[in-house]
């Protein structure tokens, strides 16, 4: 994509990197200038690309000002700016957002109206003014060299996006049991930005660093995924050509869940939102993604044939009550290993952590988006651009039971 061909869409004139569009990314090749011992500082800054870090938040108060100033510390060396895309908040988060940008010129304030994540990272791509975007939440921790690490293997790769794994910290024992349930393939499935593994294309990776006209490319984040807009937008990137690369030396860390009935509500809606994505994309269904809701209908079955069995005194009913018993079974024992080296408590929460996880994800896949975000997930919205060169236009349904 040229630059002006940008420049015309996104009502921007030519970036301030003096590069145009990725300048120095071109080839995607570090200069000689850049490694250079004999380099000035300044010459080796202007070489790099510049970065726009983008933070959606909502009611952050608690924690904007550190996440920002986290954001801020990182020891790149290029051109450098955050931008916070500020949702409706019951808290002082705005009010935080704009005293950041008063009292340093890298910091941009941007509204979100309607408060949903990909609307955000949106908003503050439009207004960023580089070409490397760097996603970061408002809870997430990186390294002080992310960025400049980060940046290093877009180049390398000439890869559209880069990223490496979700690192779950958690405080109590519940947290830490959910943080290595997700860090667990039993618990989680073999998505490497989960469970690790080695570096190279990948269907998705945790967060990302983009280059932004491969992402513009595509129209970025669509809107109508109130869940799972990460993954979808990776979908498009590597349909249209582009190469999705994951590094396991890049991490940040995630809080976990605190509770039962919180953990249960986000396993179910992700669950939701993707069958939304399999009946947007078929081709993307996969075991993975069929398992929790089988193991949802053998269990339940199960039980209740069981349950009628036993009061009949039907046969039928020790037959059908392997199936539930079977699964607790699969998941006491599998727990022990995920659990090894941690405390009692730890390894007392995962088994009823890693059932919640696949019952309510697989629940959730079942009934599929309803209510409210079904009429979002209808509106299949792609601001500013036309779809990847030879994708196919998907039909959503106007609501999914």
């Amino acid at each position: 994509m040229q630059v002006a061909a940008v420049a015309r869409r996104s009502g921007r004139g030519p970036r301030p990197d003096g590069c145009g569009r990725l300048g120095t990314m071109t080839g995607m090749s570090a200069p000689p200038a850049d490694r250079s011992s004999s380099a000035r500082p300044s010459d080796r800054a202007e070489a790099l690309p510049g970065v726009s870090v983008i933070l959606p938040v909502r009611d952050e108060e608690k924690h904007l000002a550190a996440a920002v100033g986290q954001v801020l510390a990182q020891d790149y060396a290029g051109p450098y700016e955050v931008v916070v895309a500020v949702g409706p908040s019951a808290d002082r988060t705005r009010e935080i957002a704009d005293a950041l940008a008063a009292s340093d010129p890298r910091v941009t304030v941007v509204d979100n109206p309607t408060g949903r994540t990909p609307a955000a990272l949106n908003a503050a791509i439009a207004v960023a003014r580089h070409d490397v975007l760097v996603r970061v939440d408002g809870h997430s921790e990186i390294d002080d060299d992310y960025v400049t690490r980060a940046v290093d293997v877009l180049r390398t790769t000439g890869a559209a996006n880069v990223g490496g794994r979700m690192l779950p910290v958690g405080v109590t024992p519940f947290e830490q049991a959910v943080a290595r349930a997700m860090s667990s393939r039993l618990g989680i499935g073999s998505e490497r930005f989960h469970t690790g593994g080695r570096a190279g294309p990948a269907a998705t990776v945790y967060l990302g660093v983009f280059r932004r006209d491969a992402l513009e490319g595509v129209g970025g984040f669509d809107e109508s995924y109130l869940r799972a807009q990460d993954w979808e937008l990776n979908h498009r990137l590597r349909a249209s050509g582009e190469t999705v690369w994951f590094d396991p030396t890049l991490g940040v860390t995630y809080r976990p869940r605190g509770s039962w009935r919180a953990l249960a509500r986000q396993f179910h809606r992700t669950g939701q939102w993707r069958r939304h994505v399999v009946r947007t994309y078929p081709e993307t269904a996969s075991p993975r993604y069929l398992a929790p809701p089988l193991a949802v209908v053998g269990v339940v079955a199960g039980a209740v044939i069981a349950l009628v069995g036993a009061a009949t005194g039907a046969r039928v009913a020790l037959v059908a009550g392997t199936l539930p018993l079977g699964y607790a079974a699969a998941v006491g024992i599998g727990s022990v290993p995920v659990g090894r080296g941690a405390s009692w408590r730890t390894r007392g929460w995962l088994p009823l952590v890693i059932g919640t996880m696949h019952m309510a994800w697989g629940t959730g896949f079942l009934r599929g988006v309803s209510g409210e975000d079904a009429r979002v997930a209808s509106a299949g919205h792609y601001p500013g651009s036309a779809r990847a060169p030879g994708e196919r236009t998907p039909t959503r349904p106007a609501t999914e039971d």
